[in-house]
């Protein structure tokens, strides 16, 4: 609703009227099982597209993270926004850093990415599911049931709750996950009646840096059942590329690449993101066949 209201204001300040059709998802309501276990990442936008499918909307705001890599025949991205902080965050009441957890401490999360990246950073805490929405996390944090949560530092910040952060990791210890801190909308492909309405809030570096790590999973197969990291930085003219691919069951190392081109524009991104896929492939081949002679 945060980010709905949001788009609302920005869009009345060029003079558009705005209404807002509140709905509950999917996603939303299934909080007793990971999402890599009853959908993915679709359980949050279906009922939105059927909302825009049926004329009650007119579009759609996301969390970026959460879209589908390939939308449903019939719609579009119209629009990506200025990215908030794409970082995660460390929320704890106790300790100040990943670094100050003790020894086995309990860490909620319920992001195979965060998982086998926490693990890589701290192979000693116990990883623990964590679903629903940021104040029933924060509540269960604040029962005790945790020693500290992982959530994304956009969510906080947006709902005014950046006070609670310990700890911000920076990308080298733990990459982000896709179109993480990007809001997108989507809009039906035929209503070429909103996009100019939605070009004002079009941010073309975010576009361009999205689309690389989107193309990452997508070349990837990337759901939420994969624990995949994609993260993309344009430098000046240069926009460099990150990407990293664990094993949920924490058996195969982490695996990590990287590539930068200059000049990109949307369809330089897209490739540029599915050759950083192929290194990845690459390097999970290789750890695979080395564990295979070890065997």
């Amino acid at each position: 609703m945060w980010q709905a209201e949001h788009v609302k204001k920005l869009l009345e300040e060029r003079g558009h009227t705005v209404n807002i059709l509140g709905m509950t998802t999917l996603g939303d309501q299934i909080l007793d099982r990971s999402l890599s276990k009853v959908g993915g990442k679709g359980l949050f936008v279906k009922e939105l597209e059927t909302a825009l499918e049926e004329g009650r909307a007119d579009m759609a705001v996301h969390s970026l993270k959460d879209v589908p890599m390939d939308l449903p025949e019939g719609f579009a991205l119209a629009c990506v926004m200025k990215r908030e902080d794409p970082r995660d965050a460390l929320v704890s009441p106790l300790y100040d850093s990943l670094a100050a957890l003790p020894q086995g401490a309990v860490v909620g999360t319920s992001s195979l990415r965060r998982m086998v990246l926490l693990r890589a950073l701290r192979p000693d805490l116990k990883i623990e599911p964590l679903r629903g929405n940021l104040d029933t996390r924060l509540r269960k944090l604040d029962e005790g049931q945790y020693a500290a949560i992982v959530l994304a530092t956009a969510g906080l910040v947006r709902l005014g709750l950046g006070e609670r952060i310990r700890q911000c990791f920076e990308p080298d210890d733990m990459l982000p996950a896709a179109g993480q801190g990007a809001l997108g909308i989507e809009v039906r492909s035929d209503r070429s009646d909103l996009l100019g309405a939605l070009a004002p809030l079009s941010h073309q570096a975010t576009w361009l840096t999205v689309t690389a790590e989107r193309a990452v999973s997508r070349s990837m197969g990337g759901s939420c059942s994969m624990p995949l990291a994609a993260h993309a930085e344009l430098l000046g003219e240069r926009l460099h590329l990150r990407a990293a691919w664990g094993d949920p069951e924490g058996v195969m190392p982490l695996v990590q690449t990287h590539a930068a081109v200059d000049n990109a524009d949307l369809f330089v991104a897209k490739l540029l993101g599915e050759h950083v896929a192929a290194q990845l492939h690459n390097l999970r081949a290789m750890s695979d066949s080395a564990r295979a002679k070890l065997e």
